[in-house]
């Protein structure tokens, strides 16, 4: 075994047999990601890419809770009050450069989705050839909330979901067990977490995907299924307005409470969300979807509401965002306009 500890980057990196593995290791911040986690794995994965001693990639966590929360945002916001906003920008560049490697790795990337998976932890497992959950996994996209955009690649997997349910996803931040993560195209199969580890072994040994296929089984069924007709009905809607408008309209419970959820979010963030989910559906591409998305976190703490959000939801906890247009039917689309503008020189490269 060889291996490569970035322990003070979170993160460890080793060769074991035929295959190359990643383990997220900050497992009481569930795993969040930061940027040194970030620059340790691609340097992993560029080595690995042209080792022939690894067939294959295998990226886990460590602790019983999380495979990857998201991104430390609670890091990057104490950077931008202080005004400081370079640090997410370059953060974000790179784990968005990061998440296109994995899309387009040329061996095997398989991801243990075992526990919390949220925002930057979609990044690191949805783009990858193998992505496995288990009955622990709770799967979302939940930026909405913090003033952020299902960003790291997540409007192209949830454009690439079935009917309408990329934009109820993308708006709701609505937490999938396995088997609506499955459905929603956020994974590929259901494992067992006790079989986890024997399953990375197997993979280690010998470098075949195929030595785990009788570890998979079937998920208990999800909520999804049931509520794709209303799904399909709403959110075909053409904005974010009148999808808000049909649901407290409607007076079900599931319009009603799919109504309360979206008014918590950022009008900023949920508008520009159903933008970016149907313009990746339109015209699929990592390339083009993570350009997008750089371009709102680029200027989300200085034009949108990612640092008072972060505030209200992480830091104070007083979940009363102040956003910087209060109510979504009062937003003007030229702020969503503002928002995706090309960057000019500082537009996100590869």
């Amino acid at each position: 075994m060889q291996r490569t500890d970035s322990e003070a980057a979170g993160v460890l990196i080793e060769k074991t047999g035929r295959a190359g593995r990643i383990t997220l290791n900050k497992p009481k911040a569930l795993n969040a990601l930061d940027h040194d986690m970030a620059l340790a794995i691609a340097a992993a994965l560029e080595a690995w890419a042209g080792d022939d001693s690894v067939d294959l990639v295998v990226i886990d966590a460590a602790g019983d809770k999380a495979f990857c929360a998201g991104g430390d945002i609670a890091a990057l916001y104490h950077e931008g009050k202080a005004g400081r906003f370079d640090t997410a920008r370059r953060f974000f560049a790179d784990e968005y450069r990061l998440n296109r490697q994995i899309a387009h790795y040329p061996k095997p990337y398989v991801a243990m989705m075992d526990g919390i998976v949220m925002g930057g932890g979609v990044g690191l497992s949805a783009h990858g050839r193998l992505r496995i959950v288990s009955e622990r996994s709770m799967v979302a996209m939940p930026e909405c909330g913090i003033g952020l955009i299902p960003d790291v690649g997540g409007t192209l997997v949830l454009g690439e979901g079935p009917g309408r349910l990329g934009e109820y996803l993308g708006l709701t931040g609505f937490r999938m067990k396995a088997a609506d993560a499955i459905l929603a195209g956020f994974a590929d199969r259901f494992m067992p977490s006790e079989r986890m580890g024997e399953a990375v072994e197997r993979l280690s040994a010998s470098g075949d995907l195929g030595a785990i296929e009788d570890l998979f089984e079937t998920p208990e069924p999800g909520e999804l299924p049931d509520r794709m007709e209303a799904i399909d009905r709403f959110f075909a809607l053409p904005d974010t307005a009148a999808i808000l408008a049909a649901l407290e309209a409607d007076g079900g419970e599931f319009a009603a409470a799919t109504a309360k959820t979206i008014r918590r979010g950022s009008p900023l963030s949920l508008a520009v969300t159903l933008e970016l989910v149907r313009a990746a559906r339109a015209a699929p591409s990592i390339e083009t979807a993570l350009t997008r998305e750089y371009r709102y976190t680029f200027r989300a703490q200085t034009m949108g509401d990612i640092l008072e959000g972060t505030r209200a939801v992480v830091i104070d906890k007083d979940k009363a965002p102040r956003w910087s247009t209060q109510r979504l039917e009062d937003l003007p689309h030229e702020q969503v306009t503002a928002m995706l503008a090309p960057l000019g020189d500082d537009e996100l490269t590869f």
